[in-house]
């Protein structure tokens, strides 16, 4: 099968961690690969940000990434790129008049958005995922969102017009279903893990403290280290070691690093957090590893890649009972669930744990078995072209015109 990804701002081959660089690029990195392990042909389509970027470069992992120029050839923020998405629309109608995909599977709405004008004189079925939803984002986020005001309009609109979606939770599939989305139209398909780089032997990072609880995200608010660092006061002997944002040199120039460095200084535990900056996938297991716990503790979250990693290394994870976080930790099994933004709820659990060394163990043996059984790429690799298979037997209602024209 030749299948196009279009991922207009989260390129694949892009360094983690940075503000508008986390589990997207993975996402559709991990994916890509595995779909060509399986034998299918990939192009991934991302916007260009750098001009000394060449036109197509082929990955280790067999896919093909095309820069795409719409627009400068910058770093914008993703929110600012709405306005270029016609541009990017025109190329990938170029590319497909020449040499037709059989699916497009379209990463974030603005890539839907693209996809579906690109689409609309060809046969071509658009699968759409994602990814995050601008009306959870407007609910968490209230006056603070800068996603452009027709967002939500355009997402039910992608969302009706799209052959398929495939969510990345349950929870979306609530939220598409009260914009007005058929539920015959939605597949679930989770995010993977990387089986042969997380895993619960090899080395593990040292330690400073008696206890130690690991965080890792990209460094914005809404990822909720400010939690975290607010239970701090009430966990003893425990540090905290926030991974993410620019390199470990460049901290002091981000807002929110600043942010997190002040609050812990108010709440008096600066010496216990740690902020490492962009810590590379290679030393990522070694730092998961060397956690009693791993805490994510989001505002919301479309699905949420660190639990499973922390999970496919036999470490017990303490979520936030948000998005996805919801369907990947099963709360008393192999982690638990905490309410978010409650700093004392997550310390009381913290300590509970911390002090039980046993429950921690069976926990980081359960998320185990359950990472490696049910979240593999490979798996997901399969999951995912069941979705293609629908579409392409959906190919004749897809009605991409209506959506490019409505849009």
């Amino acid at each position: 099968m030749r299948i196009s990804m279009v991922s207009e701002h989260a390129n694949p081959l892009a360094a983690l961690g940075e503000v508008d660089a986390g589990g997207q690029n993975l996402h559709v990195a991990e994916l890509s690969a595995a779909l060509c392990r399986q034998g299918h042909q990939v192009t991934v389509y991302t916007r260009r940000d750098d001009p000394g970027l060449p036109e197509r470069v082929r990955a280790d992992s067999g896919y093909e990434v095309v820069h795409v120029p719409a627009g400068p050839a910058k770093h914008l923020p993703k929110d600012e790129l709405l306005p270029h998405m016609a541009e990017f629309g025109r190329f990938l109608a170029g590319e497909w008049s020449r040499d037709q995909p059989d699916v497009v599977h379209a990463h974030f709405w603005m890539s839907g958005l693209a996809a579906l004008l690109a689409a609309k004189e060809a046969d071509v079925p658009v699968v759409q995922t994602f990814h995050a939803l601008g009306v959870v984002k407007r609910r968490h986020q209230g006056a603070a969102d800068t996603s452009p005001p027709d967002r939500i309009r355009l997402e039910r609109l992608i969302g009706k017009n799209a052959t398929q979606v495939a969510a990345t939770c349950s929870d979306e599939v609530f939220e598409l279903a009260r914009l007005g989305l058929p539920r015959t139209r939605m597949s679930v398909v989770p995010c993977g893990v990387d089986l042969d780089r997380f895993t619960a032997s090899g080395r593990s990072g040292p330690r400073a403290a008696k206890h130690r609880i690991v965080s890792v995200g990209r460094l914005v608010p809404r990822k909720g280290f400010a939690t975290a660092i607010s239970a701090l006061p009430r966990v003893p002997d425990t540090e905290l070691v926030i991974a993410g944002g620019p390199e470990q040199g460049r901290l002091s120039d981000d807002e929110e690093a600043r942010r997190l460095t002040k609050l812990a200084r108010r709440c008096g535990v600066e010496d216990r957090v740690h902020l490492l900056g962009q810590v590379s996938r290679s030393e990522m297991p070694a730092l998961l590893r060397s956690a009693d716990l791993v805490v994510c503790t989001p505002w919301y979250e479309p699905f949420g890649i660190v639990p499973l990693e922390a999970m496919a290394c036999g470490v017990p994870v303490v979520a936030a009972a948000v998005g996805g976080l919801i369907d990947t930790v099963v709360d008393g099994v192999t982690g638990e669930l905490v309410p978010p933004r409650r700093p004392e709820a997550l310390a009381s659990t913290l300590r509970r744990l911390l002090d039980d060394a046993a429950q921690r163990e069976a926990y980081g043996v359960a998320g185990m078995d359950r990472a490696t059984s049910r979240y593999s790429w490979d798996r997901i690799g399969i999951d995912i072209l069941r979705v293609y298979e629908k579409a392409l037997a959906d190919r004749s209602a897809a009605g991409t015109p209506a959506a490019a024209n409505q849009a």
